[in-house]
């Protein structure tokens, strides 16, 4: 069992929803994203999703964008923050996934990357431009090695599509929540709840749900509605907020816990 899956075990126990939190690795600087991780496990919060940052980054929104462009003229590549990986696993326990596009890791070599990132402590890897049907072989060797591969469903995947996914995604299954990039909205879209409906009656994994969440309001609504919630720009613009002081990443903390809020259960 991947310590993923353990996770989710251990949510079902307790009778609780994952909060993941998402940071662009090397935003401000690598130190920083080191603290935050750190800081991010002493709260609670379930999963980090490390973003790496590149040059075209296709599913995010300007917040995400501008954090990867600063991180990238930082000199934060996927080496970098594999061996940050590395240095922070032993202090942490919470599971630790990155999300990447695929260009880094054709260029790292897949067997490679697949290889250092579970000697480095890494849990999961999220693609969003690999769909799994063209990434089998990467799939296949990452289950193999350990590493979850989590998949996308979305407003628009058909059942037959919600079902292949169950099939082939590994530690849980990121729902988009709406059709376009990330990035805060003031409202949740509509006929979120009947498009999770649709699908949880389909697959028999963890579903979280991202893109478009940023209030605590709304992290208890999709809570109550599937395993989880993803929150990614809400927290980047907390950071971006706050660059240039010393307690950043207590501040950015003290914010995640108040998406947190109370932590929501299954009825």
């Amino acid at each position: 069992m991947t310590r993923i899956e353990y996770k989710f075990k251990q949510l079902r126990a307790a009778n609780r929803k994952a909060f993941i939190a998402f940071i662009t690795a090397g935003y401000p600087d690598l130190a920083v994203t080191e603290k935050l991780v750190r800081e991010f496990d002493r709260i609670g919060v379930d999963i980090v999703e490390l973003g790496v940052p590149f040059t075209d980054p296709m599913a995010d929104g300007p917040v995400i964008q501008e954090a990867s462009q600063e991180a990238l003229k930082k000199g934060a590549h996927l080496e970098d923050i594999l061996r940050l990986v590395k240095r922070v696993r032993p202090r942490v326990n919470l599971p630790i996934a990155l999300m990447t596009y695929y260009n880094p890791v054709f260029c790292f070599g897949e067997g490679k990357f697949i290889a250092r990132a579970i000697a480095c402590g890494v849990d999961g890897v999220i693609i969003p431009d690999l769909p799994p049907d063209e990434g089998a072989a990467f799939l296949r060797c990452a289950r193999r090695r350990g590493l979850d591969v989590i998949c996308f469903l979305s407003p628009t995947s058909t059942p037959q599509r919600a079902r292949y996914i169950a099939r082939v995604s590994r530690g849980f299954i990121y729902y988009v929540s709406l059709t376009g990039v990330t990035g805060a909205r003031q409202a949740l879209p509509p006929g979120l709840r009947e498009n999770l409906a649709a699908v949880r009656r389909i697959v028999n994994k963890p579903v979280c749900v991202g893109f478009g969440i940023s209030t605590s309001e709304q992290v208890r609504q999709v809570q109550a509605i599937s395993s989880g919630v993803i929150i990614g720009s809400a927290i980047v613009k907390k950071i971006k907020e706050n660059i240039g002081r010393m307690d950043l990443a207590k501040r950015v903390a003290v914010f995640v816990q108040g998406l947190m809020g109370e932590r929501c259960t299954k009825k």
